[in-house]
């Protein structure tokens, strides 16, 4: 698990001892433990050491270059806008800065759900209707739901990032357009496919209208799971065709520059997005393919890059369950996702939901019940401020969001420990950002090295523990 980085980095760090790197502010650094006795610590006496040349080396390279990243976050459900919306709205602005703002944790890509996801109280799309009727002119078609929290929302946000990156899929079309009328399951009609598409037209135009401009779509969330409320079954080759067919065409007529991204789901069927891939009319309409991790080997990732190099690799879900162990969910997520997603040419990595409550409130009857959110909000009294408990991914995501913004190239880099992964970018600003995990029980000291120039400083890093670093920009490798 060796790779990336590029850049002019250095600076002349010069001490004696630890006391003196810490008043040097030309290496930025945040560092958390697995035991939760450090959450993104930034203070240099914590891993910064003077140099030590029996340490292993992390070489970079910046010349070896690989995917420019689009960004790192989480899906904004209903639920997660319903309990960011409820906040007084001086503590929902100062959340909204620590989470989107310039000094916060970094947070560029947002997952929205086309329609209800399974965490919202209930399920719902832009055209429900009464049983046994249909609209194929969509003269129904509303976005209401959306207009009444998520929308006011995003717009908050866009107001704080305006570059923010929009991703939008879909849990399920309107129950009509179903072989089964329902929410749960079933197959999209075939002949509903252009007035579906034509769904996703409006959507985007709707989005658009209120200023929302949604850089991406997937076809269908979670394709191979019709057991959740939403969901849908799409094979892979009616996807090939609605893609081809219907939805591709829909937005060439329209003017849109959407980018469609193909299967999000597992890469333990890594068949489902080669066969809709292996559709030459399809393909010219595709952006890439999206993942999750639930099942699978996140290297199955890089046997799609290496059969179709010219699509992009999406990583857009991955949960935390309500009783998992902070420490372990930590490190899995940095190895996998924040380290190995990006390694097989992920350009985005994205947790689950943003926001739930301490009951993991909402959900669907059927959806997730035990999904925790990077945050959990427990509502104050009578107008009182909230109780705002930042979980795992919030820490994780916080790791990568931090040194590695939108347009960040990863370049290559390795290491000769293996318990001891990295990972590098070449910023937007020419500086090289590092992320280090330690796997081993005890601490590991090592040196980095760019094009094989050393730096006069070493990092310590503790058992069990991830530092991201954003390096010096001026000359101090030798």
């Amino acid at each position: 698990m060796k790779f990336s980085s590029r850049a002019a980095l250095a600076a002349a760090l010069l001490f004696a001892a630890p006391a003196a790197v810490a008043q040097s502010p030309q290496v930025q650094g945040w560092l958390s433990r697995a035991d939760q006795q450090l959450l993104l610590a930034t203070e240099p006496q914590q891993f910064l050491r003077p140099a030590a040349p029996a340490a292993a080396l992390v070489s970079i390279n910046s010349q070896q270059r690989f995917q420019t990243m689009q960004g790192f976050g989480y899906t904004l459900t209903g639920g997660s806008a319903m309990h960011l919306m409820a906040l007084p709205a001086a503590q929902r602005a100062a959340l909204l800065q620590e989470l989107f703002g310039p000094e916060g944790i970094g947070v560029s890509y947002l997952r929205l759900s086309l329609g209800a996801s399974d965490l919202d109280p209930l399920p719902f799309s832009y055209n429900d209707l009464a049983p046994g009727e249909t609209d194929p002119a969509l003269k129904k078609f509303s976005l209401a739901p959306d207009e009444q929290l998520l929308i006011p929302l995003l717009k908050q946000i866009l107001a704080i990032r305006p570059d923010l990156q929009l991703l939008a899929s879909p849990w399920s079309p309107p129950a009509w357009m179903k072989s089964n009328q329902s929410t749960v399951g079933g197959e999209l009609l075939e002949q509903y496919y252009p007035v579906y598409a034509q769904y996703f037209v409006r959507y985007l135009q709707g989005m658009a209208a209120h200023g929302i401009r949604i850089g991406a779509v997937t076809v269908q969330n979670e394709p191979l799971h019709p057991g959740n409320n939403p969901s849908l079954l799409m094979h892979a080759w009616d996807q090939a065709t609605f893609v081809g067919k219907h939805l591709g065409p829909a937005f060439e007529q329209a003017g849109l520059a959407t980018d469609i991204l193909i299967y999000d789901h597992n890469p333990d069927h890594v068949e489902y997005p080669l066969a809709v891939l292996s559709d030459p009319v399809a393909r010219r309409y595709i952006k890439g393919s999206a993942f999750h991790l639930y099942n699978g080997s996140i290297t199955e990732l890089s046997r799609l890059k290496a059969a179709y190099p010219d699509k992009d690799i999406y990583f857009t879900e991955q949960w935390v369950g309500a009783n998992s162990d902070f420490g372990g969910t930590l490190m899995w997520h940095t190895e996998h996702l924040l380290i190995g997603a990006v390694e097989q040419h992920a350009r985005t990595v994205l947790e689950w939901n943003l926001a739930a409550d301490a009951d993991y409130k909402p959900y669907t009857p059927g959806g997730c019940t035990e999904c925790l959110g990077a945050l959990t909000i427990t509502a104050g009294k009578n107008g009182a401020d909230a109780n705002i408990q930042r979980n795992v991914a919030y820490y994780v995501i916080a790791h990568a969001g931090k040194i590695a913004p939108p347009g960040s190239v990863r370049i290559a880099s390795k290491d000769p420990l293996p318990q001891l992964l990295q990972l590098a970018y070449q910023r937007p600003d020419g500086r090289v950002a590092v992320l280090l995990q330690n796997q081993a029980d005890s601490a590991q000291t090592v040196r980095l090295a760019l094009d094989q120039r050393a730096y006069d400083w070493s990092l310590q890093l503790p058992p069990h523990s991830v530092l991201s670093l954003i390096l010096p920009a001026a000359a101090g490798a030798k």
